[in-house]
């Protein structure tokens, strides 16, 4: 009879535990971890807690305008002309100085094609209440007096080299930060990811592909009932402020609370 040779069972069997051991930890590494995170929006001075980075693919090749008009002059013959002239005169759509803004500052890229395409990465946060209720912006009032329809939970931009958890973070406390308290909890397991194209609201007749990188999470302090926060300086971060100035900018956020079924991400 053949009888294979230097076999030791117990070498054997710590090797299948080592394998089975090491699949089941990458299994579970796949599903990051979200702890409790203190929400201290009124202290510099402290800092959030990190949590696990969930990866965001930002365009190497982002095409830069050295301002507004030499963006405007390569966006005309490459947009209908009756939509290009409505940014900024339509109500609820912004004009030609945000997107020279948000491309300088690295949120949105455009690739080079008629018409373009508008890429932009976001970070969206469905807020659960009481009895599971979600929050949602249900409108903005803008700079130029005028209104727009939302209806969608809290989302942000996500900046160039920022994380979405970090952007989930910025969000909440920007946005929220005037009337929140407590401490921000981020619903493990409830990460999602995204992708959805459509023509921009802001842009009319401008193609977007919008990466939605989203999450659940609870915050402490919220009013039970319907409420309204005040925009800081939307960009804030920008150092041209003649452009700035002549952007469309939010003024107020008004958020509500409705059932999670009426609800999209």
């Amino acid at each position: 009879r053949y009888r294979p040779n230097n076999i030791n069972i117990s070498d054997f069997f710590l090797t299948t535990l080592s394998i089975l051991f090491s699949s089941s930890f990458s299994s579970a590494s796949l599903k990051p971890y979200f702890p409790k995170i203190p929400f201290l929006a009124s202290s510099r001075s402290r800092r959030f807690l990190q949590i696990p980075s969930m990866s965001v693919s930002n365009p190497n090749n982002r095409r830069r305008f050295a301002n507004p008009d030499s963006l405007s002059n390569w966006l005309k013959p490459r947009l209908p002309s009756d939509s290009f002239s409505s940014w900024g005169v339509k109500p609820g759509t912004k004009n030609v100085h945000n997107l020279w803004l948000e491309i300088s500052q690295g949120e949105t890229s455009l690739a080079d094609s008629t018409p373009p395409i508008r890429t932009v990465n976001v970070a969206t946060v469905k807020i659960i209440g009481k009895n599971n209720r979600v929050l949602i912006e249900s409108h903005q009032e803008l700079s130029d007096g005028t209104v727009r329809s939302r209806h969608r939970p809290l989302s942000e931009k996500i900046k160039p080299d920022e994380s979405p958890d970090s952007a989930v973070l910025r969000a909440i406390r920007e946005e929220l930060g005037s009337i929140a308290g407590g401490e921000v909890q981020i619903v493990s397991g409830s990460y999602r990811e995204k992708v959805e194209e459509r023509c921009s609201a802001s842009y009319p007749g401008l193609p977007a592909r919008y990466m939605l990188y989203s999450v659940d999470a609870i915050v402490d302090g919220l009013p039970d009932d319907d409420f309204v926060t005040e925009e800081g300086e939307e960009y804030g971060d920008s150092e041209d402020k003649k452009v700035v100035d002549q952007a469309v900018t939010v003024r107020k956020h008004f958020w509500k609370w409705v059932s999670p079924d009426s609800v999209e991400l």
